[in-house]
């Protein structure tokens, strides 16, 4: 059948009237375009001044950062000063609210020792928790004795910080959680909470893991771990080492380098890539070398010569070339002897300034070695600590950070520090994904007994949560546009905030932070940055301004954009973060601004179906606890009423929302009349305009158990609405079109079955000869309402009397409304609805692109999870056979059995948590090898975008006995295309789809190797106290009290061997 191109083109023209008729009568477009004409004499258009915009919103980062540290300096020196009056009382009877025991009652209802009666009310402020803003509270962990005299004594000093806490609190009611980490393992935290243990009712969180007290307690610093995997190392021992250098990679920062040397008669990497370097302890490496470290075994005799010469030699030439943290270093000695006389090697390499200090852990019972391997760790500057049992690493590793710090508590330098971003899941379903992470700010406590000074004792660390979510709103969404945005990043490059940061990927149907969530690198978002000028500039803390062509996406991706974007960025002063900040070329850098009277807005405000944007700060209702109470459209009528005039507010934003309410209110009133006086057609559902400002309009046309798009609009559908992240898609896609021109799309909910049409367009005010756009406009519509419409012009004819011979109701035919990124509008079939067209015939696409109709973009993503495609060498051994199972339950149960007795031999009951966690540990590493396990990873992915100057194409396809006739139309006045072709030649054979699936990059050894250990710029610490003259070195640890009864260990020796044996 032959297809005539101008029959095509008559419905084409055709359809584009009935388009445009529905879209401007039941949007109202045309009216609001005429209302913002009216009103052009009396608005202004500013071009905003980018470099003024990020000194001021840095300013605003600055004072409020500012206010937390002085916070945390007030917690720091009532702290300090507490312990200073305090004599320390062995027998002191002191009881204090445990935060896991509190309000818990016994038997008789009489409150538990540590369990008073303790108010909580939930809170706005504190995400919804029970708290007490009137009390801190004592967190403990399981295998911390909670009435040791050492903690009694703390406890009862840091309750000084009480007041402080509240007195903060009250000055800056920003703050949110508050908190003293003890040197001595409790947790003070305000305001008082219940503290909720794991279902097996043990509490882990032990403070001094978290990343806030390491990087507070200590400066910068290079680590090599050295680790013996000789022959005397099987069985628990070598448990004992793989978890011991996992809980040291744990204590490092993305401040800090690190490598990782296993050996025996010979030096091995564990990473060969890595060899002769240091490279950043960012999450992405440790938890590289956490998985390497699982693959160890062991085998041959331990030579320890040669390994220490290589510790050395990488440590010495970071240090010489100016690489690594150029602060503290030191090497990690874990092994269960040494024999040698390496003495020579410290006479080279550190004597006498012992600049690299050696700390060393002794592994097993075995005591036959222990003087040697002390005496490596006093006579470097280091520490030696006796490792027996699982129980004992956490507590041993954590002695080499108080070491590390001597040098800054002798010399009494508070540094504050901001910790690397982390996650608050407590936010998970809340927040845009980019928003979730926090950052928190923090210092040292020392002791400043004189008796004690050349001692350094660290009593602990103070500090304050920030959720980066409440710094980013100082930067107003409304005043960068629809695809401005602002972010911040670190002095290592990595981001903090960005409208693009995705940290976390789907699991089956769980939400799961990433493995690199928080060491997403600035190139890797911003990745037009080819040459890294922008991130260079930045990481340095410069203050400038650069410009570049960019490929954005909206859409998770799936539509391009090319933009011109100004990037504007300065440092925020005394913080290790750098601000940024993007206005578009065009529209996204010009603004209009209204004025109306408060009267008149209020009156319009006020509107049943107006809502603003939420999540945008118009009035500071966070400040005042009076005013939480409020929405953010309450607080704005009460302050614009009068009735809340304390309240801090956004007067530009305000000014500018009462005009858009003014100028939009009469499209409200003419929706509502076409609701009441007219029939609205069945099919037109919805309704809606959004301003810049955030304001939104909405009219359902249709009841709800009419609509097809039950969920459009509503507080659930993210993509639509104004947020923290994004303007709605809808004004995102229409802004970039010309204003009065409908932009088509369709929407597919895979999950809930559900297909629908949105079209929307631009509105524009013209001043001066300048445009700005002032909002978008649409209609959302069903696709039973568009079937109908173009079916039925899509078999007529001209100058043809009687029947059309040519007709898209044809079985011989096959039409679709295809739109300008290739997305199929309107087919035959409802399956084909919101597909890409070139999935579907690969040959018609394949034949468009070709002539120039539509042009594939390549974009790329560098947050990507992919499937692992290889399981990882450390995978467990395969199970053989039912006799290995058994035998490797029985070594598991007879380990964890011994474990459990020696942590009872030692410290009682309250260890039993480490039997718990074996347990946990076991079940979950076996259960994970069953499953894919989505790995990060680098991807490219095709777009298209089609070219509107190439109006109509046809041509023939030659698919082997057949040929294809196609014919394609553009609708004029819209972003879609009409695609006519014969059904019955299939050219699948000949073409294969084209698909938009993204493809991982694949990188060789070498490149993939250089990509792992390349350092790029990056800006260090201001501080590093790695040496003090008065350091008191000689305290450098000693030999575990541990005991254990002779037949106990023997037995565990024995039935070790034995089953080793059968393995």
């Amino acid at each position: 059948m032959k297809i005539p191109p101008e029959t095509v083109q008559q419905w084409a023209l055709a359809f584009s009237v009935e388009l445009r008729d529905i879209t401007t009568k039941y949007s109202g477009s045309l009216l609001l375009q005429k209302k913002l004409k009216d009103v052009e004499s009396i608005v202004k258009i500013v071009e905003l001044n980018g470099d003024d915009l990020v000194k001021d919103y840095s300013d605003d980062i600055e004072r409020m950062l500012g206010s937390k540290m002085k916070s945390v300096k007030r917690l720091a020196e009532s702290a300090e000063d507490a312990d200073l009056y305090h004599e320390f009382n062995a027998t002191l009877q002191f009881d204090y609210y445990n935060s896991m025991l509190i309000n818990t009652v016994d038997e008789d209802g009489n409150n538990i020792e540590l369990g008073g009666e303790f108010p909580l009310e939930e809170n706005e402020h504190f995400n919804k928790l029970p708290v007490n803003t009137q009390q801190s509270n004592i967190q403990v962990p399981t295998n911390v004795y909670n009435k040791d005299p050492n903690i009694l004594n703390a406890i009862y000093n840091s309750e000084a910080l009480n007041d402080v806490f509240i007195g903060n609190f009250q000055k800056d009611p920003t703050l949110t959680w508050q908190y003293f980490g003890s040197s001595y393992g409790f947790f003070r935290i305000y305001p008082g909470i219940k503290w909720t243990p794991d279902s097996n009712g043990v509490a882990a969180f032990d403070c001094r893991n978290r990343n806030w007290y390491i990087q507070a307690a200590t400066s910068p610093k290079d680590i090599i771990i050295m680790v013996d995997i000789s022959g005397s190392m099987k069985g628990l021992k070598m448990t004992i080492a793989k978890h011991t250098i996992n809980t040291i990679l744990d204590t490092l920062g993305e401040n800090d380098f690190v490598n990782v040397i296993a050996y025996t008669d010979y030096v091995r990497y564990v990473e060969p890539c890595f060899r002769g370097t240091l490279v950043q302890a960012d999450l992405d490496n440790r938890e590289h070398f956490k998985l390497l470290v699982e693959e160890l075994h062991v085998k041959g005799e331990a030579k320890i010569k040669n390994a220490m010469k290589e510790s050395f030699k990488i440590l010495n030439e970071a240090r010489v070339n100016g690489q690594g943290s150029m602060c503290n270093q030191a090497i990690m000695l874990i092994t269960d002897g040494a024999m040698e006389d390496f003495e020579s090697v410290f006479e080279e390499f550190n004597w006498p300034e012992r600049r690299v200090r050696v700390f060393t852990y002794l592994i097993g019972r075995e005591m036959t070695f222990a003087q040697n391997t002390k005496w490596i760790a006093c006579n470097n500057k280091g520490y030696y600590t006796h490792i027996s049992t699982l129980a004992d690493v956490q507590e041993n590793v954590m002695e080499y950070l108080h070491v590390l710090s001597r040098p800054m508590v002798i010399n009494h330098d508070h540094d504050i520090i901001w910790t690397e971003a982390y996650m608050d899941t407590v936010l998970f379903a809340t927040k845009a994904q980019s928003l979730l992470l926090m950052t928190s700010v923090a210092m040292p406590v020392f002791s400043k007994k004189k008796e004690t000074l050349s001692h350094g004792i660290l009593l602990g660390v103070v500090g304050t949560d920030i959720p980066l979510m409440e710094v980013m709103k100082l930067a107003p969404r409304y005043m960068l546009g629809a695809h401005g945005y602002a972010f911040l990043l670190n002095n290592n490059g990595y981001i903090l905030a960005h409208p693009d940061l995705r940290p976390l990927y789907k699991d089956g149907k769980k939400l799961k932070p990433k493995p690199n969530y928080n060491s997403v690198d600035l190139s890797e978002v911003e990745w037009e940055d080819i040459d890294e000028m922008l991130r260079t500039a930045m990481v340095k803390g410069e203050t400038g301004s650069i410009t570049l062509s960019i490929r954005a996406s909206v859409d998770k991706g799936k539509r391009p954009l090319y933009l011109v974007n100004d990037y504007f960025y300065t440092n925020i002063d005394e913080t290790p973060f750098s601000f940024g900040m993007v206005l578009t070329r065009g529209h996204g850098s010009l603004m209009f601004m209204g004025n109306v009277s408060v009267e008149e807005g209020l009156h319009d405000l006020t509107s049943p179906d107006l809502r603003i944007a939420s999540e945008w700060t118009y009035c500071e209702t966070d400040i005042d606890p009076a005013h939480r109470k409020y929405s953010q459209l309450q607080a704005v009528v009460r302050y614009l009423q009068g009735k809340e005039p304390d309240l801090e507010c956004d007067e530009v934003l305000l000014q500018q929302l009462l005009f858009d309410a003014v100028v939009t209110a009469p499209v409200e009133a003419y929706w509502n009349a076409l609701l009441l006086n007219d029939r609205v057609e069945p099919g037109v559902e919805t309704a809606f305009l959004g301003t810049r400002s955030g304001l939104m309009r909405h009219m359902k046309y249709a009841g709800m158990e009419m609509r097809v798009a039950k969920r459009f609009l509503t507080p659930s559908d993210k993509d639509n609405l104004f947020t923290m992240d994004h303007f709605p898609l809808w004004y995102r896609l229409a802004v970039e079109n010309t204003p009065g021109t409908f932009y088509y799309y369709p929407q597919n909910f895979l999950s809930a079955g559900v297909k629908y049409i949105i079209a929307t367009t631009a509105v524009a005010v013209s001043s001066g000869g300048k445009m700005a756009m002032a909002g978008a406009i649409g209609v959302q519509m069903s696709l039973d309402l568009l079937e109908k419409r173009f079916w039925a012009i899509a078999k007529q004819c001209t100058n043809i009397e009687g029947v059309c011979p040519l007709s898209c109701e044809s079985d011989e035919l096959s039409c679709f409304l295809v739109d300008n990124n290739g997305f199929i509008v309107l087919s035959k079939e409802r399956n084909d609805i919101g597909r890409f067209f070139g999935e579907l015939d690969g040959s018609i696409m394949a034949s468009l692109m070709k002539m120039g109709m539509y042009k594939k973009v390549s974009l790329f993503d560098y947050q990507a999870m992919c499937k692992n495609s290889h399981h990882h060498a450390s995978s467990a051994r395969p199970l053989l056979s039912p006799f290995y199972v058994m035998v490797a339950l029985i070594r598991w149960l007879f380990s964890n059995a011994v474990m459990f007795l020696l942590d009872f031999n030692l410290c009682g009951f309250w260890h039993s948590d480490y039997f718990v966690d074996a347990k946990a540990g076991y079940h979950t590493s076996h259960k994970q090898k069953k499953v894919e396990a989505l790995v990060p990873c680098d991807t490219a992915y095709p777009g298209f975008m089609y070219d509107p100057s190439v109006r109509e194409a046809n041509s023939l396809i030659k698919c082997g006995r057949c040929q294809k006739m196609f014919v394609v139309q553009q609708i004029p006045d819209s972003n879609l295309v009409l695609v006519v072709t014969q059904a019955y030649c299939d050219c699948s054979r000949q073409y294969g789809s084209i698909l938009l699936e993204p493809k991982e990059i694949k990188y060789n050894a070498t490149v993939k190797c250089n990509r792992m250990k390349s350092q790029k710029v990056r800006r260090r610490p201001e501080s590093c106290h790695a040496y003090h003259p008065k350091e008191d070195a000689t305290e450098c640890g000693g030999a575990s009290a541990i005991s254990m009864s002779s037949p106990l260990l023997s037995a565990s020796l024995f039935v070790s061997s034995v089953l080793l044996g059968w393995t």
